[in-house]
């Protein structure tokens, strides 16, 4: 049968009273008559003595004995009170820590262990702690991420349900540009969830790598000229400056992905007449440079850009995204052991967005 931890506790300490107590006795026992007797050899029989030896060995003895009994029950009773004392002194923060855990499990992340004299159990506390404002974190984005995905949505949703009302009360007919509308709308709803599903992948860390030896140059000079009909459509410059060879250790079709949510990015903020300039550059990694001449960027949107579903204020065009590209592309340059950041002196100026990527040497 399994005894709780404190009735454990109490037997632990109460044995080690016990031994110690016995080890004493026995120690006692066996050495103090010798003991005695060398000593009373050493005094020499006197007269006083003479006839009483036995009598005073055996009075001797039974003295010890009932000192050694007495003070091995004395030593058994302080030690279990001293257990006892011990052992709630050390299941206390421990029974806290229980409770924590238990609100935690049951939702109420806010709960706090509060942290004990010993440092071993102020670490364990502090651990839990940290685990509850994680498991709070995640909790408040779970359920940002459901409410922005519901109003992200909400759009296309509304939008298809009208045009299919419209069709059914003979509002809209179904021609060639009603149908395009419809499958315009369609198409939005499925680069949603596309974009979903990659976001998952990315924050839990299971992206799917195939990295080999690449070139970063190459793999910008071909995603620039794949992207290239979309800039002369929209009467926007593109220039490229890549480097002869960048080498990196990397999945190909993953970083085409970023370089191309980065070049869409810029392509959106950028107004009609201007330039992006896509420039490969070694530093003590790979980096590509995308700057573009567009609305640019406030100091307060520099690092938010890259949260979930959020669009700086007054950047119209950068709203006909799912609003988490750039959380994507950070996320699979970090899994890269790199990462995406983004500069602006502010808006009007442009921005440049720069993908970092270790370098293979």
């Amino acid at each position: 049968m399994n005894l709780r931890l404190p009735w454990r506790l109490f037997a632990s300490y109460t044995l080690v009273a016990v031994v110690g107590a016995a080890v004493s006795y026995l120690t006692v026992r066996l050495l103090a008559p010798r003991l005695f007797d060398r000593r009373m050899g050493m005094l020499g029989d006197g007269p006083q003595m003479m006839g009483r030896g036995p009598e005073v060995h055996a009075a001797f003895v039974s003295a010890v004995d009932t000192a050694l009994v007495l003070g091995m029950l004395s030593s058994v009773v302080a030690a279990a009170v001293l257990a006892v004392l011990a052992t709630r002194r050390l299941l206390r923060p421990l029974d806290a820590v229980r409770a924590a855990t238990r609100q935690i499990a049951a939702g109420r992340y806010d709960a706090k262990v509060p942290a004990p004299s010993e440092p071993e159990l102020a670490e364990l506390a502090s651990d839990v702690n940290a685990l509850a404002d994680a498991l709070a974190a995640t909790e408040s984005r779970r359920t940002r991420l459901l409410g922005e995905v519901a109003h992200e949505m909400r759009t296309p949703l509304t939008s298809l349900d009208g045009y299919v009302e419209g069709m059914i009360d003979g509002v809209f007919t179904a021609d060639e540009a009603t149908l395009a509308s419809l499958s315009a709308e369609l198409r939005r709803l499925h680069r949603l969830a596309d974009d979903l599903s990659d976001l998952s992948r990315t924050e839990e860390r299971r992206l799917d790598l195939s990295p080999s030896d690449e070139d970063l140059a190459e793999i910008v000079r071909k995603t620039a000229a794949r992207l290239a009909p979309q800039f002369q459509d929209a009467h926007v410059t593109l220039e490229v400056a890549a480097a002869p060879v960048l080498p990196v250790h990397v999945d190909p079709d993953r970083i085409t992905q970023v370089l191309t949510n980065l070049l869409g990015n810029a392509l959106l903020a950028t107004p009609t007449g201007g330039t992006v300039t896509v420039r490969t550059r070694r530093s003590v990694g790979a980096e590509v440079d995308v700057t573009d001449s567009g609305v640019g960027l406030a100091a307060d949107d520099v690092e938010r850009v890259f949260e979930r579903f959020y669009r700086a204020p007054g950047q119209l065009r950068r709203s006909a995204g799912s609003g988490i590209g750039l959380t994507i592309a950070r996320g699979i340059a970090r899994a890269h052991g790199g990462d995406v950041m983004a500069a602006s002196a502010g808006p009007g100026t442009g921005a440049t967005f720069t993908l970092y990527l270790p370098r293979r040497d």
